[in-house]
């Protein structure tokens, strides 16, 4: 992944959701719950109690950033270089290698007692002008060049490189990604692999991608049966990183368990390498810990940033500490199963119930027309009160209906409405128990507090009637 880059992931075949997927927490609140009686008060200790890693990509230009560095080095026991090891970062000019960014990540690291994961050596993306110029065999020879100097520099140091990184297409085909290097040849990924492992045998060498954590995939499936070749044929490959970019246009499916499950059984070891969730969903972190947890050969789990604001999908929310640096209910749910406190993730249905009002969010009188503004009403537990979040973000009622803003302005309806994936359908959770309008970025809002208010979109400003509870 990168963040200086235009996104892709499922984004290339899909649209970006710029909105972010929040989650209802499993008590009655929408605030992060207090954690169980943790063996561990912070992620990388829970998770190295199961001989595991939780890591953080490291961005050189923010270790100035005091609050940046205190959660990094409190919470994390693994680093990633966000993109000061990849090959325009490294080796500018042909031939002239230049490691002073990616060494403040990497001294800082060890400095501080982590582990650092190397990324990446070769790639289509972030190619310096110099190699995009060139082709054929002259390119084939700077690839295996930039390997063995990038490789000789941190020779030892780095328990993991992913040498290869997104080396296939998007979509239905199980293509490899028509780029420069794979015009090379079609072994241009098994030379890299032998040339790394000449470089540094004691690293774990892995090939790294995006939209491969699906099993019914065909980008998984393609990716697995390579893999698979590899180890017949006795090339060097010791594990599989699944970046896990859970997205609405890439969402996650229980299925990824499987996914690691498979690639571990051909003789790899696997790992999660640049995990965001869009709205940080407590229940798909929790998910995501558990299938790790559950896959012995599963190494670790890197998040790929500290805060909301470091994150490349920054207006998506998709970390474990808000902008601030303050805890969000997704960080308690993956502490909790690191701790082994969550064998199960929490329900994503029920009630929402306003602070001030003690009142539900009701669609009046179980209408399902379309265009039906919400209301507060005492709560009774009908089926016109239960809303279910879902990975797209969403808060349905009935199954089929949505809860929609009927415009961006101060004010503006909130309704029901057939679900149709629009971002005004779209809201985010917000571990101070605000819900906010996607499209918009106004609170959810009620105008008063009787039987009957109105429910619409308003500036968020943290008073009580823009806070919501669950129960």
């Amino acid at each position: 992944m990168r963040t200086n880059a235009k996104p892709r992931l499922g984004l290339r075949k899909r649209a970006l959701f710029a909105g972010a997927v929040g989650a209802l927490g499993a008590a009655a609140a929408l605030t992060a719950p207090a954690p169980a009686a943790a063996a561990e008060s912070t992620l990388g200790a829970a998770a190295a109690q199961s001989g595991r890693y939780f890591g953080v990509a490291i961005a050189s230009g923010r270790l100035n950033d005091s609050v940046y560095t205190t959660i990094a080095n409190r919470e994390f026991n693994s680093v990633t270089a966000e993109n000061e090891m990849k090959i325009d970062a490294t080796e500018p000019r042909r031939g002239q290698f230049d490691f002073t960014a990616a060494d403040r990540v990497y001294n800082w690291a060890v400095q501080n007692g982590k582990e650092v994961r190397g990324h990446t050596l070769a790639w289509h993306s972030q190619q310096p002008d110099w190699m995009r110029n060139l082709s054929g065999g002259t390119l084939r020879q700077a690839m295996i060049d930039h390997i063995n100097g990038v490789m000789a520099h941190y020779r030892g140091k780095i328990v993991q490189w992913d040498v290869v990184n997104e080396a296939f297409e998007d979509g239905n085909s199980g293509a490899r990604r028509d780029s420069n290097l794979q015009r090379t040849g079609n072994d241009w990924i098994e030379v890299a692999f032998r040339t790394a492992r000449a470089a540094d045998p004691a690293a774990k060498l892995c090939y790294n991608d995006y939209n491969i954590e699906n099993w019914n995939w065909a980008k998984t499936q393609a990716v697995y049966n390579m893999v698979r070749d590899f180890k017949q044929r006795g090339v060097p490959i010791d594990c599989v990183g699944f970046q896990s970019h859970f997205n609405s246009g890439s969402p996650y499916d229980s299925n990824f368990r499987t996914t690691l499950q498979s690639f571990a059984a051909l003789g790899v070891d696997v790992a999660i390498t640049e995990l965001d969730v869009q709205g940080a969903s407590p229940t798909t972190y929790a998910n995501v810990v558990n299938d790790c947890l559950a896959v012995e050969r599963c190494l670790g789990i890197t998040v790929w940033g500290v805060r909301d604001t470091d994150s490349w999908r920054s207006e998506q929310t998709p970390l474990l500490f808000d902008g601030n640096g303050n805890k969000k209910a997704a960080y308690t749910s993956v502490l909790n199963a690191l701790n082994g406190g969550t064998s199960e993730p929490p329900p994503e249905g029920g009630t929402i119930r306003g602070v001030e009002s003690g009142r539900c969010l009701d669609v009046p009188n179980g209408s399902t027309s379309d265009g039906t503004q919400l209301q507060l009403w005492d709560c009774h537990g009908g089926t016109n009160q239960q809303w279910e979040h879902t990975a797209a973000g969403e808060l349905r009622v009935y199954g089929d209906k949505c809860l929609d803003a009927a415009g961006t302005g101060n004010g503006a309806r909130v309704q029901i409405y057939s679900c149709w994936g629009g971002d005004n359908q779209k809201w985010t959770l917000n571990s101070d128990g605000s819900i906010v309008g996607v499209q918009s970025g106004l609170c959810l809002d009620a105008a008063g507090s009787g039987n009957g208010t109105p429910i619409q979109i308003y500036s968020c400003w943290g008073g009580d009637n823009q806070r919501w509870t669950r129960s």
